[in-house]
């Protein structure tokens, strides 16, 4: 059933905040069609009042905090297709098929993450196109809302198109994605065609535009801070966007407004304030609201957590994955003489598997809070645009800006003044900080490097070289099954 199929016939119900319909996101079933929600109300009513319409706003982040999308499986996902880690578990339903590179189309992951995030860019559309025309909220609240929807609606196009369609580096005319930029409330509009890569670029940049000039610079309290969208987190997000696209001058030029010039880095304006935290078990201690927090998923209540098999910390504690000691677990960083505190995130359990411990909560309720962007990210995405650009001095500061904050003492002995010594450090900086947090993937699909090939308690996963068919994963079946237009 095309995910459109099933959203339209209950959009109503997704439409009440915080009562939504259970459904399933793998096999089809034609009842689907014909349930009726519990709770159905008109689009009318749902924006009739002010608090109504910030309850639809809340309850876009909880589309998008989707167990299969940000909420945990996209993250583990990432991190399994790359090459940091070995897969304990040899079942399907654990990501096996998705460590040993072997998902197909039909996969119920492969169509859950797409389904998950085009019910989130939904979600976002019928929010804009209903805030678009209220008069039930002043002009100012009504663009504040909009530019988050945009937010939302973009991160969810970014993450679609790196997964499904060629790198924007190996093919940037070839097929992209749907780009359904109005919300669908009725059955029927199944068949829509692909845009190429390029197009979805340029739609999430545009939302990313206009999300930076509609958001505030800051909310009232720091839960709000972190997990609503604001301007900070439009102009992260961007650095990320353009270093994809390999146009490291606009890198530039947006972290420049949100990272000083000098040591130390950091950024204070109309209540925000952003720099690194000094202290990492403050930061990966399970409910980070501080400076070094641009957007995360919070997950305040028991109620809202993931579940077992789609939680961080399940899938690098119980293990399914554990570290794969041909990764960056080999970097000197986390050897016993290291003095770097990132070591200090890594566990061994009782078979000698080495454990990452950044997200600590391994029982239910799994209520760790989820790093979508952190400022450490920023900071790399701009050093790796200054080396990229020439500026060679800017990048060795920043990139030391985050090393020398978990070890003081750390000093570059290479060719400093070489930018393919600088790009190479920057690259193995990026996979040490960010290590876990669904990063791996997408920066071997930026360069158009292959999937390396790993073993692990689950066998053995191949080599998957950039001209591969599933290099990326396929369009998903539902897709092919309910939209005609969809290529083949």
């Amino acid at each position: 059933m095309s995910v459109f199929s099933i959203f339209s016939k209950n959009i109503k119900g997704y439409l009440l905040g915080g009562s939504v319909l259970v459904l399933s996101l793998g096999a089809c079933q034609n009842n689907y069609l014909e349930l009726t929600p519990v709770n159905t109300i008109s689009d009318a009513a749902a924006f009739s009042t002010p608090e109504k319409i910030l309850s639809q706003v809340r309850s876009l982040y909880s589309r998008f905090s989707s167990e299969s999308f940000y909420g945990g499986r996209y993250l583990v996902f990432n991190e399994q297709r790359g090459d940091e880690f070995s897969q304990n578990d040899g079942n399907n339903s654990t990501g096996a098929n998705v460590w040993n590179q072997s998902i197909s189309g039909s996969g119920d992951f492969v169509n859950a993450v797409w389904n998950a995030a085009y019910l989130t860019i939904n979600y976002s559309n019928i929010l804009i196109d209903n805030l678009e025309t209220t008069s039930v909220i002043d002009e100012a609240t009504r663009n504040r809302y909009i530019g988050e929807a945009k937010f939302i609606r973009a991160i969810s196009y970014f993450s679609l198109v790196q997964t499904y369609a060629r790198p924007y580096a190996q093919n940037s005319e070839g097929t992209g994605l749907p780009l359904r930029l109005k919300g669908e409330t009725s059955g029927g509009n199944n068949d829509f065609g692909f845009s190429p890569v390029s197009a979805v670029y340029t739609q999430i940049l545009k939302d990313l535009d206009d999300a930076e000039t509609f958001l505030p610079e800051s909310y009232a309290d720091a839960l709000s801070g972190i997990s609503r969208a604001r301007k900070a987190a439009a102009i992260a997000l961007k650095t990320r966007v353009y270093l994809v696209k390999g146009d490291y001058q606009k890198v530039v030029q947006e972290a420049a407004k949100i990272v000083s010039s000098s040591a130390p880095y950091s950024y204070k304006s109309g209540g925000t304030e952003l720099n690194l935290e000094g202290d990492l078990s403050v930061l990966f201690s399970g409910n980070y609201t501080g400076n070094e927090a641009i957007f995360y998923i919070p997950f305040a209540l028991p109620s809202e957590a993931p579940g077992l098999q789609s939680s961080l910390a399940a899938n690098y504690l119980s293990p399914v994955i554990y570290f794969n000691t041909n990764g960056i677990i080999a970097d000197p960083v986390f050897g016993e003489t290291s003095t770097d505190k990132r070591k200090n995130l890594i566990r061994e359990n009782a078979s000698g598997q080495k454990l990452l411990n950044k997200f600590p909560k391994n029982a239910a309720p799994f209520t760790d809070y989820i790093p979508v962007i952190r400022y450490a990210e920023v900071i790399l995405n701009y050093a790796e645009a200054a080396a990229q650009t020439g500026d060679l001095a800017t990048s060795l500061n920043l990139l030391k800006a985050v090393r020398n904050r978990s070890d003081a003492n750390y000093s570059y002995t290479g060719d400093t003044a070489n930018a393919a010594f600088l790009i190479a450090a920057i690259e193995t900086e990026r996979r040490i900080e960010l290590v876990g947090e669904g990063f791996r993937t997408h920066d071997l699909f930026r360069k158009v490097l292959p999937l390396p090939g790993k073993v692990g308690n689950a066998g053995t996963a191949p080599e998957i070289k950039p001209a591969a068919e599933n290099y990326v994963w396929a369009i998903p079946s539902n897709e092919l099954a309910y939209n005609k237009l969809a290529p083949r």
